[in-house]
Formats: structure tokens, C-alpha cells, sequence
């Protein structure tokens, strides 16, 4: 009796991982078992860095903001000691934003404090 093996599974299971692999460069598009290993690298990596970009995105806020009230004289950890202490329940996010697209609001912000 002829050996089974699974071909057709096998068969879409590459077919997936050389879908992702598309636009890599040489061996690494053609290649199974060099565009699998590098696939699954690219799937760690994009894991890793979903959650890094939180971070990163929260420290540029704070890198905006921190400009922004230094232009209006006080530093960032004063304008939020500020804002805490009036009750003021504004995130980075959108604070960062007023700094950079609405310098008056958030001058008025500051001076408020």
C-alpha cells in the first residue's frame, strides 16, 4: 500500500507562508524553508513592535507637550502636576494634539494652571 501524506494541506500551508512572503528579496520569496524561517521572524517582530508603538507614540506626546510648555513657561511635569491637581482629565494624546495644532487653547490651558 502506497504511503499517505497529506498533500493538499501541505500544499495551502505553503501557499500561505509564500503569500506573506511576497516582495521578499531573492531566496527568502522562493525558498521554503528560508521564506519560512523569515516569515516567522517578520510575525515575531510585527508582535514586538504592535506593543512598542505604544510606547513610542506616548513618549513623542510626551516630547510635544514638554515643548510646548517650556514655549509658555513651565515644564512638562509641572503643567501635569497641574492639570491633576485641578482635576483636568486630558490625555497626552489629545494634549499633544492641542499643543500642535491649537498653540492659543493650549496656551490659555497653561495660564488656566
Amino acid at each position: 500500500m502506497p504511503r499517505s501524506v497529506n498533500k493538499v494541506a501541505a500544499h495551502q500551508r505553503k501557499k500561505k507562508y509564500f503569500k506573506l512572503a511576497k516582495g521578499y528579496w531573492g531566496a527568502r520569496s522562493k525558498v521554503w524553508t528560508i521564506a519560512k524561517h523569515h516569515v516567522e521572524k517578520g510575525l515575531q517582530y510585527a508582535y514586538r513592535d504592535r506593543r512598542n508603538k505604544k510606547r513610542t507614540f506616548r513618549s513623542l506626546w510626551i516630547v510635544r507637550i514638554n515643548a510646548a510648555a517650556r514655549a509658555n513657561g513651565t515644564t512638562y511635569s509641572r503643567l501635569m502636576h497641574g492639570l491633576k491637581q485641578k482635576n483636568i482629565g486630558i490625555n497626552r494624546k489629545v494634549l499633544a494634539d492641542i499643543a500642535m495644532n491649537h498653540p492659543s487653547v493650549f496656551t490659555t490651558l497653561v495660564q488656566s494652571l
